[in-house]
Order: C-alpha cells, then sequence, then structure tokens
C-alpha cells in the first residue's frame, strides 16, 4: 500500500476528530458563558425557571389531550403561558441574550456532533443488488388510492408500454389482490407490482416474497410511507416505473402480524382505536382530539401486556411495533426508519395515565412512561379475546395474543437505480463514542510502500 493510500484513508478519521473537537468546544462555551456573565447563582435560577416551565407545559398539554370545552381551552392557554413568561424574566434580568447566544451554540454543537458521527454513506444505506431482467412484469393498480395518482400520472399506460400487465382495482367488483397476485405468477409474471396505499402493498409483498419473485412499489398512495424509506419519488410515481428497464434490487425485511404482511408498522392501544373509528378518514385530526379523552383518561380497557423477549411491559396505553426500528426520537412511526433490513422489529410502548407519567416522558425515562427496544419477537396479549390492531394503517380486530415477527431479508424490492429520496439518516447523539473520537488513533504499522 502507498504512503498516498494510507494518507487518504486517515483523512475521514482526522475530519472526525476535528468536528468532535467544534462539537466540545461549542458546549463548554454555551454552558461557561451564563456562569461567567451571570454568575452560578442566576444560572441555577434560569435552570429552575426552564424546567418548571417545561414540566407546566407536559402537564398542560396532557390535561388539553384528556380533557373536554373549558378544561382544554384552559390546558391550551396554560400551556403557552410558560413561554411569554421566561421571556418577559430573562428580558428583565437582562439575561436574553446570553440565552440566545447559548442555544445557538448549542445547536451548533449537536450539528457538530452529528457530522463527527454520521456513519459512512455506504454503511448507512442499504446494499443494492443486480436485478435481472424482467420478462412478464404484473401490477396492481388502485385509481382510487392517492386521490387518483393513477390516472394523474397516466401509470398505467407508462406501465404498459414497458411491457407490464395492469389490473385496475375498480368496479363493483370485489378484487382479492392476494388472489390475483397469485394467479399472475402461475401464469408466468416474474416481477409483481402495486400501486396503492401501504396495507396493498404488504398484501402483493407477501406474494412475492413467498414465490421468491421482484417486487415493485409505485408510490401512488397517501402517504408512501414504505416508498419514503425507499428512497423513491413520492412527489412523480411514475418515476418508480424506471426500475423495470434500469433498476436494483433491495433486499429487505418483512414483518408477519398473526399470519398477516406489514411493511411498515402494526399499532395497538389509543392509536389502534382511533384508527378504527368510521369519522377517520374524514377527519383525522378532529377525531383524534374528540376520542383521545376516553382513551385515555379511562383508557383502552383492553389490558394490554407486550411481552418484547424475555421482558413484560404491563398496560402501556399505545405499542408501535415496526418493521425495522425507527429514530429513537420518533415515538408515533411517522418518520422514516434508518434500515428496512437489520433483521429486527422495532418496539415503543407508551404509558401516560396521569400527569406523573406525562412528565415523566418529557424526561424520556425507560419503564413506566417509554419503552424502547429491538426484537426478533414480540406478543401482545390483552383481557379482551380481540382488539383492534392498526396495520399500516388499516384497522382490523385480531385475536388475542397478537404475535408479531420478521422474515429478515424475504422481500427483493426492485427499485430504479437513480432515486431522489435516499438519504443518510442523522446519527444518534452519543457523547461517550464522540469523546473518544478526540484522540488520535496509534499509527498504524507495517504499512509498506
Amino acid at each position: 500500500m502507498t504512503e498516498e493510500a494510507v494518507t487518504t484513508l486517515d483523512d475521514e478519521p482526522v475530519t472526525r476528530r476535528w468536528w468532535a473537537r467544534a462539537a466540545f468546544a461549542a458546549i463548554v462555551i454555551a454552558i461557561v458563558l451564563p456562569v461567567v456573565v451571570s454568575g452560578l447563582r442566576a444560572l441555577l435560577t434560569l435552570a429552575l425557571v426552564c424546567v418548571i416551565g417545561s414540566v407546566v407545559i407536559i402537564v398542560a398539554l396532557y390535561w388539553f389531550l384528556i380533557g373536554r370545552g373549558a378544561i382544554r381551552v384552559l390546558a391550551a392557554v396554560v400551556a403557552v403561558l410558560p413561554i411569554p413568561v421566561v421571556a418577559v424574566y430573562l428580558i428583565r434580568e437582562g439575561e436574553l441574550w446570553v440565552v440566545i447566544v447559548s442555544a445557538a451554540l448549542a445547536l451548533t454543537a449537536i450539528a457538530c456532533a452529528r457530522r463527527a458521527l454520521r456513519p459512512a454513506r455506504v454503511q448507512s444505506l442499504m446494499p443494492e443488488h443486480p436485478a435481472p431482467p424482467v420478462l412478464h412484469p404484473f401490477v396492481v393498480m388502485n385509481p382510487r388510492s392517492g386521490g387518483g395518482k393513477v390516472g394523474r400520472f397516466d401509470l398505467q399506460r407508462r406501465a404498459e408500454q414497458l411491457g407490464a400487465e395492469v389490473v385496475l382495482l375498480s368496479g363493483p367488483e370485489h378484487l382479492d389482490v392476494t388472489e390475483l397476485a397469485v394467479d399472475a405468477v402461475r401464469r408466468g409474471a416474474d416481477l409483481l407490482g402495486v400501486a396503492g396505499g401501504d396495507g396493498t402493498q404488504a398484501l402483493v409483498a407477501a406474494v412475492a416474497a413467498e414465490y421468491h419473485v421482484p417486487f415493485l412499489v409505485i408510490s401512488a398512495g397517501t402517504r408512501n410511507h414504505f416508498a419514503l424509506d425507499l428512497g423513491l419519488d413520492r412527489k412523480n410515481p411514475a418515476r418508480c416505473l424506471d426500475a423495470l428497464h434500469d433498476g436494483v434490487e433491495l433486499h429487505v425485511d418483512l414483518g408477519w402480524i398473526n399470519g398477516r404482511p406489514f411493511v411498515n408498522n402494526a399499532s395497538f392501544g389509543v392509536y389502534a382505536e382511533v384508527v378504527q373509528s368510521p369519522e377517520y378518514r374524514d377527519d383525522k385530526t378532529r377525531t383524534v382530539l374528540r376520542m383521545l379523552p376516553d382513551l385515555l383518561g379511562g383508557g383502552t380497557g383492553t389490558g394490554l401486556r407486550a411481552r418484547i423477549g424475555d421482558d413484560t411491559v404491563t398496560g402501556p396505553q399505545a405499542i408501535l411495533v415496526s418493521n425495522g426500528p425507527y429514530a429513537t426520537n420518533d415515538l408515533a412511526g411517522l418518520g422514516r426508519r434508518t434500515r428496512i433490513d437489520s433483521g429486527r422489529l422495532g418496539v415503543v410502548t407508551v404509558s401516560v395515565a396521569d400527569t406523573r407519567q406525562a412528565v415523566g416522558l418529557l424526561r424520556r425515562g425507560h419503564g413506566h412512561g417509554l419503552v424502547q427496544r429491538t426484537a426478533t419477537e414480540v406478543v401482545v396479549e390483552a383481557d379482551a379475546a380481540e382488539i383492534p390492531v392498526g396495520i399500516d394503517g388499516e384497522s382490523v380486530l385480531l385475536p388475542t395474543p397478537v404475535r408479531c415477527t420478521i422474515a429478515p431479508a424475504a422481500l427483493r424490492v426492485r427499485v430504479p437505480r437513480q432515486r431522489p429520496e435516499i438519504r443518510v439518516a442523522p446519527p444518534q447523539l452519543d457523547w461517550v463514542r464522540l469523546w473518544e473520537l478526540l484522540r488520535p488513533r496509534p499509527a498504524r504499522s507495517g504499512v509498506r510502500s
């Protein structure tokens, strides 16, 4: 190996070390500045004011969620009130500029720390595999999905021009997408695709996994959650068809719940009860606000229990089991998954049955308020014989116990080579690991020119 090659390999650790130094420098200045300007006593008073304000906001938000009428209005006012009160206090004490500068330094420290800890792109992204040519692609399209994206982007004609057989899920007859997919494979289809919601995607994906044929995702749904994590273009679903002539394969996991597949997540408790409401699709926000007081205040009445490996969480009000873990700051599964090929389920349980637990969530404490784990199997038990479960956003009733498992690398997803939504996921902040980056590595011996 030449000396030039060694220098290239060492450039990345050196760059990370400087970003780590910048992060620690910024955070130290952010801490020292208020002490120097205001003194330790004033700093402790300011910290106490901020903590009290945060607790008041959390408690008020909890009462806003469980209350109705005048209580909800009062809670909304109380939740907002600490912000101007703290601002007035800071202005009166002449410390507003100190807080602003310290906050800016703290944000700078976080940005530098993330840059230092950011994994290499090749480590963060799912590996791509060669995609063999397909001769008989079969695509199911739902014209109603996503507000009519199939017609708006002329997906049927575009797919047929590329040699695909297309079946539209329209008309008075009820078409079973699983039967359609199985029949297509038996007739010689060597690729199965879906232009529709995530629930339909999961059903056809299960057939593709069973028969070991590639699966094509066309982002014609509403949220396109699965398409987002695959890096697909959600604004122009027609670009997903590029995979038919210039594609690669991603080998991703597939979740299973009581024999049903899911590509994103399965939710239990509060969220599943809300999704089950007939009014949810027409007015999501109003339905959530109307139902939460009963669900949070009195509980769902099903006595949920989650067995995660050797541990059991008793009495959570919400459980989210996902095909691959979400980021640690994403409690509702509304963001992105770093990988869908880890071979692990992500599990989040939340309990906010009283104000104490609501404040406990502020500390992100594990145990009673919040649990975040990964596992290969999760079993959800309940006092009821069957419970509502939200599977990829669709509500179903399942008999208990409900067993969630994962099939690692079960699905060969064919995607375009160029995908605009590919993102390197931001790393978790690990200050111990960041501190280790400050220490230069010893020079490697035995390198020959």
